[in-house]
């Protein structure tokens, strides 16, 4: 059975990636700021030893084996270029710190496991999947820049991820979508004007969670390792590269 851990899998992409996942036989353990059933780990990335305590409880669950890591979480909030300098900066460093900061922290702590694995399990490897975003190619609006510029981060990581262990049998896949039917981007979506932003989407509509999960599953369980370092776009053709 492959054992995977995601993270942010309260709600949203999250929730989809880890309930396709269990349908799909896996063994899933799932991560939020506030636990919410027995399979969720409670962690808040903005305390720095948050990531490192997710890893190792995780772990004990998982009987010492983590076969996938899902970097699903993230915060997204404006940050109003004439905030207070303290406000600006703050929302800044939380963005980064449970963005990219905490997928750093748990990727390194994936990769060092399944070296130290390598030989007992004659080099199977792992596999990691970020979940990032279209802004991290095309930007996002004035009022988000740090949320830009840790998903551009999370690419850049991937992309190096992918290129240093692929010979380890530890294969990286990204996965940008654009506009989700979450929560958090129906915030965003009226904040900008609601329905009239659809126009920007030539599919007509956003991302269903399920449709994100669909490419996020595939990618622990059945890309083909060549596929590492793969970008995945999913965004209705709104930015097409």
């Amino acid at each position: 059975m492959t054992n995977i851990l995601v993270t942010g899998s309260s709600r949203g992409i999250g929730q989809a990636i880890a309930d396709q996942l269990t349908e799909r036989g896996c063994n899933v353990i799932g991560h939020a700021t506030k636990a919410i059933d027995a399979r969720t780990i409670a962690a808040d990335f903005c305390d720095p030893p948050a990531a490192q305590m997710l890893w190792q409880e995780a772990l004990e669950r998982l009987n010492g084996k983590i076969d996938v890591l899902v970097n699903n979480a993230g915060l997204f909030e404006q940050s109003p270029l004439h905030a207070s300098d303290i406000e600006w900066l703050d929302r800044w460093e939380d963005t980064m710190r449970i963005n990219l900061t905490s997928a750093a922290q748990l990727s390194r702590f994936a990769i060092r496991h399944w070296q130290d694995r390598a030989e007992q399990d004659k080099g199977r490897g792992g596999r990691i999947i970020h979940i990032a975003s279209r802004a991290a190619y095309r930007g996002d609006s004035p009022a988000h820049w740090h949320y830009a510029a840790a998903k551009g981060g999370m690419v850049a990581m991937h992309k190096t991820i992918a290129r240093g262990y692929a010979r380890d049998n530890i294969f990286s896949y990204a996965i940008t979508p654009g506009f989700t039917d979450t929560a958090m981007a129906g915030d965003y979506l009226e904040s900008r004007g609601g329905d009239g932003l659809l126009a920007d989407i030539p599919l007509g509509r956003v991302a269903e969670p399920e449709e994100i999960a669909d490419i996020a599953v595939f990618c622990a369980l059945d890309a083909p390792a060549s596929m590492t370092g793969a970008v995945i776009d999913a965004n209705g053709a709104s930015f097409v590269r």
